[in-house]
């Protein structure tokens, strides 16, 4: 390979697909009188009614404009940073999503992106943020709509036991056609974890367990369906990133 193609290979790993989303109003959350009703409903799952408390209460938000890249961060796409940086690259596929990222690494890889192409705000999405282009303008349940269906997410119910190329499940897009909100990698945003105002008193102020303070979203291709649900807080609970599937998507200031 010469040079100029090694510098157009390069150039297209660092192209972000991006989804415009349009300011709008998010239904964030889950109606604290809902919360016993679906704890029941994913009973099989083994989530206590506690986690489910901390998507109460819900809420009118307005979130504005936003650009946000339509599928997760690859390796392929990580490689490139590792090389610039030294920092490790998972065994996977390139067209899989990178896994087992810190926080720190997420973002560092971010403000790099961004000066590539730049100068340009790249960063990891707010919590609001996150939910609305998974939501949309209505309540549903999951990026596709109100039921849950096999085959629109990578999730344990797949069975396939580890990451997927990334868009695998054009099906599950969500309704602004951003891709894998559910499964495949769970998600950081660059929201630290808090109640949300007017919670429940059972919520906790702080989630002192957990390995990272910050907010995920998504779930990976270990966790069970609840965790494919548009309203769901999640969180790196364990060291080990690569084994819990925790990625990242990239968000920016609409274009």
């Amino acid at each position: 390979m010469d040079r100029a193609e090694q510098a157009e290979q390069v150039r297209h790993a660092e192209q972000v697909d991006w989804v415009e989303v349009p300011a709008g109003t998010l239904w964030r959350g889950t109606p604290v009188e809902e919360v016993a009703r679906l704890a029941h409903r994913y009973a099989d799952t083994g989530v206590p009614v506690e986690w489910y408390l901390k998507e109460a209460p819900r809420a009118e938000i307005h979130v504005p404009a936003f650009r946000i890249a339509r599928t997760q961060v690859t390796v392929g796409q990580w490689s490139l940073f590792s090389a610039a940086t030294g920092r490790p690259v998972p065994r996977a596929p390139a067209n899989h999503p990178v896994t087992g990222i810190t926080w720190e690494a997420a973002t560092a890889y971010c403000r790099w992106l961004g000066n590539r192409l730049g100068g340009l705000d790249v960063r990891l999405p707010t919590e609001d943020e996150w939910e609305r282009a998974a939501r949309g303008d209505d309540d549903r349940e999951f990026p596709w709509g109100d039921g849950y269906r096999t085959g629109l997410a990578n999730l344990v119910d797949l069975g396939v036991g580890t990451t997927m190329p990334v868009g695998s499940f054009p099906e599950g897009a969500g309704p602004f056609g951003v891709l894998d909100m559910a499964g495949n990698a769970d998600e950081w945003t660059s929201t630290l974890y808090a109640p949300y105002p007017g919670a429940p008193v059972e919520v906790p102020g702080a989630e002192d367990w957990a390995f990272d303070p910050h907010i995920t979203r998504g779930g990976a291709f270990r966790h069970d369906r609840d965790l494919a649900r548009c309203a769901r807080r999640h969180g790196a609970y364990e060291r080990d990133l690569a084994a819990i599937g925790v990625g990242f998507r990239l968000a920016a200031p609409a274009g």
